[in-house]
């Protein structure tokens, strides 16, 4: 049985998949992700989304989408829906699940972060609850000695023992052992993969993982797809950015995948903090991260002290961007007559939830650039009065960021009357674990809350609300 798209989801595939089935081969023709992103940005313009070009009336807003991208190449992709039925069908033989950026089920640290760069089209297999979690992302040289992979399998069984989730990118060496060691921890384990990712879910080791939801593996590349050089250096921006933190076991310098990832982090994106071993022999490419801004790993040894690694505060600039009150939709407005569903029904998916309330458009409530265009989501009534609210603060001067948490301080007081850990308060308040952390912190920091030890959780300090 072919299983439902979308119809934002299915026209944005038709645009940008290779949909390879077997041994087919992709089309030259594909818009590239910068491409998309024009005729995304087009498409808002307009007032139109993707799933407008499979329309009654396609042939006119193929005309209007001319400046953009050429009419006739956009009509060969769309008119391969026969390919697209062939590889839906094989998807879903192998319990692969697909989901665009006009679904709600689309990761929303990918979208908060990413924005309009985010992958257009995520496949993946297992339960996609955890690509929500963060935790710790670990990344290294793909060709490293036995001592180095003991030393990333320890953190990877450490992060379980904490109940962090443990985020790579599933690559021969640091990759692999940082996963392995976090499954066989017990932990929970994201695999950005940027290839092989229908092999990669076949594998027999890996099946029980998937279906156990201990393991989810994702991909914005086409599942049959072999390995590629740039898409390899493409996605490394994806592992940091499902992550809280980072640890860069190995790295060559001013080379190599694992490099660039972490220079693009430390100079542009900013999304976590950066953090490199500290301990074992030399190595020219962790000192030249030291350099640029990374900061040494404190090698915890217990549970608690690898918590605190976590409460490390990113610059309001940064941690701004991750505030995560609910999730917006890049392409499709909200409707009752076209509501986003991947194409694996949810029952054939491994551990996978199914989620029957729909979710909210995220409000990025700080002095951040706003969304583009096309992210921008008609604005419910009934998420307007919230925002209304902080609108009318008596603070005119303060930065945004200040006019929020001034808003939060007293919900998270309120909330911590009886201890509560850290990702209790995020799923109270519906925004990242990061943000989270980082209120907390500052709470701490301005004397309103502790922080207990055993169990470790916040309460305040005070019996009465802040004044």
């Amino acid at each position: 049985m072919t299983p439902v798209l979308s119809p934002n989801t299915q026209a944005i595939l038709l645009l940008t998949a290779p949909l390879i089935a077997g041994r087919g081969t992709a089309s030259s023709d594909l818009l590239s992700p910068g491409e998309y992103k024009r005729l995304a940005r087009h498409l808002r313009e307009i007032q139109r989304q993707p799933a407008d070009l499979l329309s009654p009336d396609a042939a006119e807003i193929l005309r209007a989408c001319q400046p953009v991208i050429d009419e006739g190449r956009l009509q060969k992709l769309l008119g391969r829906g026969f390919l697209l039925s062939q590889a839906i069908e094989r998807w879903q033989a192998r319990a692969i699940w697909v989901v665009s950026r006009a679904d709600a089920e689309y990761p929303r640290r990918l979208k908060a972060r990413l924005r309009e760069d985010a992958p257009a089209v995520l496949y993946g297999c297992g339960d996609m609850a955890l690509l929500e979690t963060g935790g710790l992302a670990v990344v290294g040289s793909r060709h490293v000695d036995d001592a180095l992979i003991d030393y990333t399998m320890a953190v990877g069984r450490l992060a379980a023992r904490a109940g962090r989730t443990l985020v790579s990118g599933g690559a021969k060496g640091i990759d692999q052992a940082a996963m392995r060691g976090a499954l066989e921890g017990g932990g929970k384990v994201c695999g950005v993969l940027a290839d092989s990712l229908e092999k990669t879910t076949m594998n027999r080791e890996h099946r029980n993982l998937l279906l156990d939801g201990q393991l989810v593996l994702i991909s914005p590349y086409d599942p049959s797809a072999s390995f590629n050089v740039g898409n390899a250096m493409q996605r490394n921006k994806l592992i940091y950015a499902l992550a809280d933190i980072s640890l860069v076991v190995s790295s060559d310098f001013n080379k190599g995948g694992t490099w660039a990832g972490a220079v693009e982090q430390l100079d542009k994106l900013k999304f976590v903090p950066v953090f490199i071993r500290s301990t074992g022999e030399f190595s020219a490419g962790l000192d030249g991260l030291r350099k640029k801004g990374a900061r040494p790993w404190p090698n915890p040894q217990d549970v608690d002290s690898f918590e605190d690694v976590f409460s490390v505060v990113m610059p309001m600039s940064t941690t701004s961007t991750q505030l995560g009150f609910a999730h917006f939709s890049n392409e499709e407005p909200t409707s009752a007559d076209a509501k986003p569903t991947a194409p694996v029904s949810p029952d054939t998916v491994p551990g996978r939830q199914t989620h029957n309330e729909p979710s909210a458009p995220l409000d990025i409530l700080s002095d951040a650039p706003p969304p583009a265009a096309e992210e921008l989501p008609p604005v419910a009534p009934e998420i307007a009065a919230p925002i209304a609210e902080v609108a009318e603060i008596p603070q005119p001067k303060s930065p945004p960021a200040e006019v929020l948490f001034s808003t939060v301080r007293a919900e998270i007081q309120q909330l911590l009357s009886v201890p509560m850990k850290d990702i209790e308060v995020a799923a109270a308040l519906d925004v990242s674990n990061a943000q989270a952390r980082a209120w907390l912190q500052r709470l701490i920091d301005e004397g309103i809350l502790e922080k207990q030890k055993k169990p470790a959780a916040y309460i305040v300090k005070q019996k009465r609300l802040f004044e």
